[in-house]
């Protein structure tokens, strides 16, 4: 595939993966069962503030980008888009969704939302075009010393935390995710990463 044509088949997944990714979480959101740690503390941040939730996505992903800059840290055009396409999708959807009364339309918004967030992911991730900006924070840090799946766990739970303390939904929805995101992200994933971009030729000399 030519360059450019690969970049736009590129472009054109990451940007899917992450629309894809904010309608889950706002049907997570209209579930009421619970969220993943990062969304916990980002509705936690919302109910305090007023602010809507995806612009508080928006805010939180900006801020821990920042703190790229002390971990050397690269963005890509992924990790950009990452920290503004989400949030904008989650404050769209949860504008066209209502709030749900019926137990099992809640209940079916939660699965849902859990399978659209990994498929996202996996668009998103196969794009191979940078990670978000909570996920470089993490390999950012990994990279100091401590095992990824140490520091991941340890920011995660700091996040469920501070959302739950800040009147984050925590519940079933919550261990869905925690169970089933590793699995459903590595399902799409094997299926939808695309090779990685073929090298230039170099210029005769």
């Amino acid at each position: 595939m030519a360059p450019r044509a690969d970049l736009r088949h590129r472009l054109t997944r990451l940007f899917l993966g992450l629309a894809i990714m904010g309608v889950g979480i706002a049907c997570m959101v209209r579930s009421e069962l619970g969220l993943a740690p990062w969304d916990v503390l980002h509705q936690g941040l919302s109910e305090r503030t007023g602010v809507p939730l995806g612009t508080v996505t928006i805010l939180v992903g900006v801020a821990v980008l920042a703190l790229w800059v002390p971990l050397r840290q690269r963005p890509g055009v992924g990790t950009v888009a990452n920290a503004v396409v989400i949030g904008a999708v989650i404050d769209l959807t949860l504008a066209v969704i209502p709030e749900v009364d019926w137990t099992a339309v809640r209940w079916a918004l939660m699965p849902a939302g859990v399978v659209a967030l990994s498929l996202g992911s996996g668009l998103y991730i196969g794009a191979g075009l940078g990670p978000g900006p909570r996920d470089g924070l993490m390999t950012g840090l990994a990279a100091r010393g401590p095992s990824v799946r140490l520091v991941r766990t340890g920011i995660e739970a700091a996040a469920l935390a501070a959302g739950w303390l800040l009147g984050g939904s925590v519940g079933l929805g919550t261990l869905a995710i925690a169970l089933s995101i590793g699995p459903l992200v590595q399902f799409f994933l094997e299926r939808l990463r695309l090779p990685a971009p073929a090298a230039v030729p170099a210029a005769p000399v």
